[in-house]
């Protein structure tokens, strides 16, 4: 039997640029998001493509990148620079978030539950729990964030999930300027598990309120991280 000759497809150089930059985006992503790059720091195309191992491009396109999702600050005839987030940003970052979830929440609650929902939801609780009586922080921060995608991504919408993943990680970037401020809140678990409740039930209106609630210390707490750090 004649073997196929036919040449094989290569990716074109277009694709091979353009997976490279959507790599380096999650890797200065992953960065920022954990405080690797302080607030307030300045992102050199050079430094980063030698310790990312690329060229300068695929470091310039994720920059810009990141710069378009509100993650980077770009100042002209200056540069690339992590954003000093203030009181403002953290309003307007709380007031973003408490329009996406409302929508999640009404959407999650008035549908069927998708498989397995309110068990990561408890099970995201319980470590929460963990994490807070260790002092975990950084561990909290992260589990809190993963409670509310779990909701976000249980509506069912990915155009809300897009608008989430950037004013999420906004709010990381509020929270690394605190990290030495602080600890987080200790009533977040029952905060969160009360969440877990509601969502588990039918009381949309309660759910809501709670939610808002929510959002309402959540900013007080960040407001006062911030000032903390500042003074």
């Amino acid at each position: 039997m004649p073997h196929d000759t036919t040449p094989k497809a290569a990716s074109s150089p277009s694709v091979r640029r353009t997976t490279l930059a959507s790599q380096v985006v999650e890797q200065i992503r992953s960065r920022l998001l954990t405080g690797t790059f302080p607030p307030g720091s300045q992102l050199g195309e050079a430094e980063l493509a030698e310790s990312l191992g690329v060229s300068r491009g695929p470091v310039r396109e994720a920059l810009a990148r990141l710069v378009h999702e509100g993650l980077l600050l770009s100042q002209p005839h200056r540069g690339v620079f992590v954003p000093l987030l203030g009181e403002a940003d953290v309003l307007d970052i709380y007031y973003a978030r408490e329009a996406l979830e409302t929508a999640a929440f009404r959407r999650v609650i008035t549908s069927p539950r998708p498989p397995g929902l309110l068990a990561a939801l408890d099970e995201t609780v319980d470590e929460l729990a963990r994490a807070t009586r260790t002092g975990d922080w950084s561990k909290v921060a992260d589990l809190d964030v993963r409670f509310h995608s779990l909701v976000i991504e249980a509506a069912g919408s990915p155009r809300l999930r897009r608008m989430f993943d950037t004013v999420i990680a906004e709010t990381r970037l509020c929270l690394n300027l605190q990290a030495d401020a602080d600890p987080a809140r200790l009533d977040l678990v029952d905060e969160h598990r009360e969440l877990a409740r509601l969502i588990a039930g039918d009381d949309i209106d309660a759910a809501l309120a709670t939610l808002a609630q929510h959002f309402e210390e959540a900013i007080v707490t960040v407001r006062n991280g911030l000032r903390a750090v500042r003074h």
